[in-house]
């Protein structure tokens, strides 16, 4: 005999399956909230364009602190002064890293909410002995700084920005090649009708960190104009056109930091305007979302709300303005100092590993151009939102901070709730690739972390490239978990 039917089998009784999809966060819009997409890109897009370096982005980015009644935390402790719910302070570490925080009306010790990106970005540093000439030419010898191609800064304009402490310890600061009326300097390459031996050596043999010398001048001073004994020439006129302008002598190099950087601003992109082509926007696009946020994040909130900018994450977060470094912990514990009784270890123990945070950092973006190496299911992709990434890490994800499920589910709530367009997505192929990122080193504490950030195209190189809506969407991200219950 035929089973006999039950409600279940009744198509009328069964649950609606919604299958989730990566779609265009374009279509979904309102006109309204298009021309604030419009609107924040344009302010990012400024930004991104003056923050070459990560002295700039911290400048910057202070500044727009002060302006909106952040106080500094250390002038504070000096003063005696008690901090109370609604307080907004900031406290700077060697003007590369910057923390940001509103207090909350809960007790630090039952965490803060924390959002934390990196605004340093692969790019060229002049070495401490770096000026020298080769035939007619003057050089500067540089060591690349982060993971770059190589032949992708050959041939491009330069910049360089910098900040040179001089013999008496005045410091001066370099800004050249980002005028219009300025010049701009370059990495020079080898002619195609001479280049059939290096055509044939891999990308990595082709171009060599030695071989990224940049070009400074090729005019030598006259031999009759002083200085007879100087034998190069051409580095002279360079010594003497940094020594008229900027004061500085040539043994000054060795207490500088110079930074080559692509010149010029960021522009929008496409035929359509609908992205933003930029250096630096890893990850300067988090942290300017980061900023942002906190900046306009509404009224007083309940558990402390706090934002990081860190230097050095692009070569692993050491020294002393990366976040592998104390910063962090000495930071809230003068937050400790200066709320409730004062001081207590244990209470900024209990604060760092019961806090939540968004490790703001850039995701790869699944690129039709390069389909063998990504995952397509598993990659964001353009115009579909911030991405979430639970782990990063290479490989059988070392070097990963992993996040828990839990949290998953109070971030996706979040985001929801808010009307936060997102996406989930690794970082390519497994055992093609893999990358790291801040987290970890506050998840060590115990605190909640996941990664949640743009997703670009041609990471890591001079130019990359993000949508506008994913831009957007990643502030949107980010002022949502501040506001958060």
């Amino acid at each position: 005999m035929p089973a006999k039917k039950t409600a279940k089998d009744d198509p009328k009784s069964r649950q609606t399956v919604t299958p989730w999809k990566q779609e265009s966060v374009w279509e979904k819009l309102s006109a309204a909230e298009l021309k604030q997409v419009e609107n924040y890109c344009a302010d990012y897009i400024r930004f991104i364009s003056d923050a070459k370096t990560e002295r700039l982005a911290h400048d910057i980015a202070l500044k727009l602190a002060k302006d909106a009644g952040f106080a500094d935390l250390d002038a504070l402790a000096t003063a005696g002064k008690k901090l109370k719910p609604g307080t907004k302070v900031y406290r700077s570490c060697h003007g590369k890293t910057l923390f940001l925080a509103q207090i909350g009306k809960e007790p630090l010790e039952n965490g803060l909410s924390l959002i934390g990106a990196h605004i340093d970005s692969p790019r060229l540093d002049a070495k401490p002995n770096p000026l020298y000439q080769d035939d007619c030419m003057a050089m500067l010898d540089t060591h690349y700084y982060g993971g770059i191609k190589k032949y992708q800064w050959v041939t491009i304009p330069l910049a360089l920005h910098g900040v040179v402490i001089r013999r008496d310890g005045t410091s001066v600061t370099l800004n050249i090649g980002e005028d219009p009326g300025d010049p701009v300097l370059t990495i020079t390459d080898l002619l195609p009708h001479l280049g059939a031996d290096q055509a044939k050596k891999t990308l990595a043999e082709a171009f060599s960190g030695e071989a990224l010398n940049v070009l400074l001048a090729s005019r030598p001073v006259p031999k009759d104009d002083g200085d007879k004994d100087f034998k190069d020439r051409t580095k002279l006129r360079v010594l003497r056109l940094l020594k008229d302008k900027y004061g500085i002598e040539e043994e000054d190099f060795a207490s500088a930091e110079l930074e080559l950087v692509p010149a010029g601003p960021a522009r929008e992109l496409g035929l359509d305007r609908s992205m933003v082509l930029g250096y630096g926007q890893d990850d300067r696009v988090c942290a300017y979302g980061a900023i942002r946020a906190i900046l306009d994040a509404k009224g007083v909130p309940t558990r402390t709300r706090a934002a990081v900018i860190c230097d050095k994450e692009e070569i692993g977060s050491y020294g002393s303005t990366g976040m592998d470094s104390m910063f962090m912990e000495n930071t809230v514990a003068e937050l400790s100092a200066l709320m409730g009784d004062g001081y207590n270890e244990l209470t900024v123990r209990r604060a760092l590993a019961r806090s939540r945070m968004l490790s703001a950092d850039v995701n790869a973006l699944h690129d039709p151009a390069f389909p063998e190496v990504s995952s397509p299911n598993n990659m964001g992709k353009m115009g579909c939102g911030v991405v979430i990434s639970k782990y990063t890490g290479a490989r059988g994800k070392s070097g990963s901070s992993d996040a828990s499920a839990e949290f998953m589910g109070d971030v996706r709530r979040i985001f929801n709730d808010a009307g936060v367009a997102w996406q989930m997505g690794e970082l390519g192929k497994v055992d093609v690739g893999g990358g790291g990122t801040i987290a970890l080193y506050l998840a060590r504490y115990g605190m909640d972390v996941v990664d949640c950030g743009v997703g670009l195209l041609s990471m890591h190189a001079p130019q990359e490239c993000a949508s506008k809506v994913d831009i957007y969407m990643g502030y949107k991200a980010y002022k949502a978990f501040f506001e958060a219950k």
